[in-house]
């Protein structure tokens, strides 16, 4: 395979990197991680340091730094002969850490409705109108980084640190499948809808119906997916 970075049709190139706030290789972490949500760097993809650092404006050293904090995350395979490369889950796998992650998001918003304060429903209030502003907009990444927030302000309203740790490397090894099924399943008004179910049950504290809502609503986009996907099979295979 050439030695280059493949960008989808109509991609501005990324931005410098030198103001960007953070240690050097968080940043570039979040520039590769958005590249690889993305399918600018599809599952699977060896990852060039030399066409990537030049391509961030990057050296080396936090190039690597970020590989490493990708690595960690479940986003990249660090191979000592074959270098870096963009991990590719199965389906079964990412689904098993869906239903895993539901699991931990029901627990986190059974201990919110318990302590969530005020300023703290506030925030989530915000995000979701953020997340409806980009949803008016067409900003899909938008639209998809408001969602994300939300689920993380979310937990760390439960105030169980283990929990918040857990959960955030669990949620960076789906990250990229996350994103996947808003574009193919179009999701976006049931999702704002199953969002807007969340903050009732949250300000009444209801904590059971609240966990529920969760468990499904992680699953939802990703098992209808699989759905679609396997219904534009269906042709195929009856060809063959």
């Amino acid at each position: 395979m050439a030695d280059k970075v493949s960008v989808l049709p109509g991609r501005a190139s990324p931005p410098s990197l030198a103001r960007s706030p953070g240690s050097k290789g968080a940043r570039v972490a979040e520039r590769i991680r958005e590249m690889i949500i993305q399918d600018e760097l599809p599952p699977g993809a060896p990852i060039r340091e030399r066409t990537l650092s030049e391509r961030l404006s990057v050296s080396r050293t936090p190039l690597r730094e970020a590989l490493k904090i990708l690595s960690v995350e479940g986003l990249v395979e660090l191979h000592p002969n074959r270098g870096a490369l963009v991990a590719a889950p199965s389906a079964t796998e990412i689904r098993e850490l869906l239903q895993l992650l539901g699991v931990l998001e029901a627990f986190a918003a059974e201990l919110a409705c318990r302590s969530i304060s005020e300023a703290e429903l506030a925030e989530l209030r915000a995000l979701h109108f953020e997340m409806l502003a980009a949803y008016t907009r067409g900003d899909r990444l938008g639209y998809f980084k408001r969602n994300q927030d939300i689920h993380l302000a979310l937990v760390r309203a439960s105030g169980n640190q283990a929990l918040i740790a857990h959960h955030r490397v669990l949620n960076a090894r789906v990250y990229r499948a996350r994103y996947i099924c808003n574009l193919k399943t179009q999701r976006w008004e049931s999702a704002i809808k199953e969002h807007e179910q969340i903050l009732d049950a949250l300000v009444a504290r209801d904590a059971e119906g609240l966990a529920e809502i969760l468990r499904r609503h992680v699953l939802q986009a990703w098992d209808k997916m699989q759905e679609i996907l396997a219904e534009a099979a269906r042709p195929e295979a009856a060809a063959s």
